[in-house]
């Protein structure tokens, strides 16, 4: 018999909720506000998503944050998983200190990163812009993808895999058919977070880009320092449908695999 939850629990959960959000829903009411100033209610109008779209600037910030995003996160969850399965199934000399090396781009502020990336390029005499983005992205993205593949690596039975070996499949099919399957769950949360701070990162993206290179969120700080305006709430209110979507595509994604589990070997793999 379940437990009823008591009252003041669901209360303080829905207070604590309104708190997190009312700030979200009052930036999405305020970009179809009709009024310039956004201070107070004078009308509904998609005015200020018509000049978005007609902003060059922002269009072309978009583009390249998809592009860095996108390149970011194949790159960063390939490696981050590989990081993950080299770290929680095999034995090496310095084992230790590589799993503590790892937190090391979690902890560290990003104005050091940034600064440290700057200094990395400019020694290596590499020309700042998307290449010097995306290979920054890279650089602290893989973190978080090996910290959540490998969680989920050490909650799967490494049992699985011999039994599969046991059961006729090489390390090859056992790797594909059955270790693969059961982290897919933890490489999508892999992959989810890393293309989310890898378009929504500012800081080290300021010290890294180059002329004529800036993402959507230097644009956006660039027009918030300048003026104010309603477009930069219907950008944001455009980036958060679109990262909704993403999380409850990925959450359900995720589950069905986690419900499915490993695909059964047949005799002949």
């Amino acid at each position: 018999m379940k437990r009823r939850v008591p009252i003041w629990v669901v209360a303080v959960a829905m207070l604590v909720y309104a708190f997190l959000h009312a700030p979200v829903a009052a930036l999405v009411v305020f970009s179809f506000n009709a009024s310039k100033f956004s201070v107070s209610w004078t009308g509904f109008t998609l005015e200020w998503y018509r000049r978005l779209f007609a902003r060059e600037d922002v269009l072309q910030g978009l583009l390249r944050s998809l592009l860095v995003g996108t390149v970011a996160t194949v790159l960063a969850t390939l490696l981050g998983t590989l990081l993950a399965l080299a770290l929680g199934r095999h034995r090496f000399p310095g084992k230790r200190a590589a799993e503590s090396a790892l937190y090391l781009p979690l902890v560290t502020p990003e104005i050091v990163m940034g600064i440290s990336l700057l200094s990395l390029f400019v020694l290596a005499g590499m020309p700042l812009g998307l290449t010097s983005i995306a290979i920054a992205h890279i650089a602290f993205c893989i973190s978080f993808v090996a910290v959540v593949v490998g969680a989920r690596l050490r909650g799967m039975d490494q049992h699985l895999e011999e039994a599969a070996m046991i059961l006729g499949a090489d390390e090859w099919s056992a790797f594909w058919r059955v270790t693969v399957p059961g982290l897919w769950p933890g490489i999508l949360a892999g992959a989810l977070l890393a293309f989310t701070m890898s378009f929504d990162d500012y800081v080290i993206t300021s010290f890294v880009s180059g002329s004529g290179s800036s993402t959507l969120p230097v644009v956006v700080y660039g027009m918030v320092r300048r003026n104010i305006e309603p477009t930069i709430n219907a950008v944001s209110a455009l980036i958060l449908g679109v990262t909704s979507i993403l999380l409850y595509a990925f959450s359900a994604l995720g589950t069905r695999h986690s419900a499915f589990g490993a695909r059964p070997l047949r005799s002949d793999d």
